[in-house]
């Protein structure tokens, strides 16, 4: 008997779910996806050319406020969860949604879906979006350069566009990005390894891209999103937390598998998070995970100019997901604002137009903040057109991306950076070689 299937998902987890494991399976009809998280990415349609040949006509993506009633009309029997940063009893409604309508519900397993891969893989993963990953994958392609490794970044999937055109993309040089016509978002994660001359390889064939990045690579860095857990065994695993949100990793499907399965566990942020919380997730590391190296990590903020912050009144904004499905109260932006003294932190929702306005309404804990949402054109321009409305003397925003070069803007900007810092002993990279060099993926007796 062929079982009906609805994948749930947000065009990342969810493709990669169905092409390892759903796709030539003919025990499985997959019915249909739905999108969740992301905007605009339902209406779509998954296409033949990567849905196989049990799927001549593609596969159809619906909003997930459809799940149920797609179960009633099509009779299907099985739900497979398989979107990331995701509250626990978020994941047991729609488990109950699913049920209610006489399909059973799975979530696969962590390892189910990893792909081998022929090199040393180092993943960089993290128990909620915003922990800081970038950052930490930054410095991990830098202390393996430093080694003479050819490194290659292959970030966990954002098909936001024409899906036909995105199964294997390769970005290594600015061109690449308006080729491939980025969203903020897919800009805000390459474009800080570009920068560094770091190939990033992401898109939705995994298997592909794997083959690809092993010709070029001695060492594969697996770039997370969200708190997914990696797509590739990992040789190294990384996963890194966040302080200002402590407890979260015991809450967040699936962060918490994260860190069950960590090697390496990065407390981020401690320069900036009360003391308590970071012992917290000491604690919660520890009782779960015993195993792991825990290391201390701090999020230094870089500015050129912060005399220019003095006594303005700032527009903060900051990285859309992390302050959207990522709940964090404040970014970068924000502590910069604080830190050198604006004389205010300008609302920008009376001005929010379109797009922005609705982020607003489905994300009420943002405040004054404004997120720099960007998954499509209309939503860029709505973003601009926010910013260029807002009253106030400088924009300060800390996304990865320089958005000075993607928006037209009426009035001054500043942007806000941030790197990894190590915060006493033992270092990211001792801990990093160790691990290695015992996987045998360095030379041995190579020391910083």
């Amino acid at each position: 008997m062929i079982e009906k299937v609805i994948i749930v998902g947000a065009a990342g987890r969810d493709f990669h779910n169905f092409n390892v494991y759903f796709r030539d399976n003919p025990r499985y009809r997959v019915i249909a996806f739905t999108a969740a998280q992301i905007p605009n990415i339902e209406g779509r349609t998954y296409p033949p050319g990567l849905a196989g040949k049990l799927y001549p006509e593609g596969i159809p993506i619906f909003p997930e406020e459809e799940m149920a009633e797609l179960i009633r009309r099509h009779r299907v029997d099985l739900v497979a969860f398989s979107y990331s940063d995701v509250p626990y009893p978020y994941v047991m409604h729609m488990a109950a949604v699913a049920m209610a309508e006489g399909a059973d519900f799975i979530l696969l397993g962590a390892t189910y879906t990893m792909l081998k891969s022929n090199r040393p893989v180092v993943a960089v993963c993290a128990v909620r979006t915003g922990c800081g990953k970038s950052q930490t994958t930054r410095k991990i392609c830098r202390i393996l350069q430093e080694r003479g490794k050819r490194v290659v970044a292959v970030r966990h999937p954002m098909p936001y566009g024409d899906l036909r055109l995105q199964a294997v993309q390769r970005f290594s040089s600015p061109a690449d990005f308006d080729a491939n016509r980025c969203t903020i978002e897919e800009r805000e994660e390459y474009e800080p390894l570009v920068e560094r001359g770091i190939t990033v390889y992401a898109g939705i064939d995994y298997a592909g891209i794997l083959e690809r990045a092993e010709r070029e690579a001695d060492i594969i860095i697996w770039d997370g999103g969200n708190n997914d857990t990696p797509f590739y065994f990992p040789d190294v695993h990384i996963v890194v937390f966040d302080p200002h949100r402590a407890g979260h990793e015991l809450l967040y499907y699936p962060g918490e598998t994260n860190m069950i399965m960590a090697d390496v566990a990065v407390i981020n942020k401690v320069d900036t998070a009360p003391w308590e919380n970071v012992e917290k997730v000491r604690a919660n590391i520890v009782r779960s995970n015993p195993d792991a190296a825990v290391i201390l990590a701090e999020s230094p903020i870089i500015v050129d100019e912060p005399e220019r912050i003095a006594g303005r009144r700032v527009l903060v904004v900051e990285d859309g997901p992390t302050i959207t499905h990522g709940g964090m109260p404040f970014g970068a932006a924000t502590i910069a604002a604080r830190q050198f003294g604006a004389s205010g932190i300008v609302d920008p929702r009376p001005f929010a137009v379109g797009s922005i306005r609705e982020t607003y309404e489905h994300y009420p804990h943002i405040g004054s903040q404004l997120p720099s949402m960007g998954y499509s054109e209309q939503q860029i321009r709505d973003l601009e057109a926010t910013i260029n409305a807002v009253d106030c003397d400088l924009v300060v925003f800390s996304t990865p991306a320089d958005l000075t070069f993607l928006l037209h803007l009426n009035k001054p900007a500043l942007r806000i950076r941030y790197e990894y810092k190590d915060h006493g002993r033992p270092r990211l990279e001792d801990v990093l070689v160790e691990r290695l060099e015992k996987a045998g993926a360095l030379d041995e007796g190579q020391t910083a």
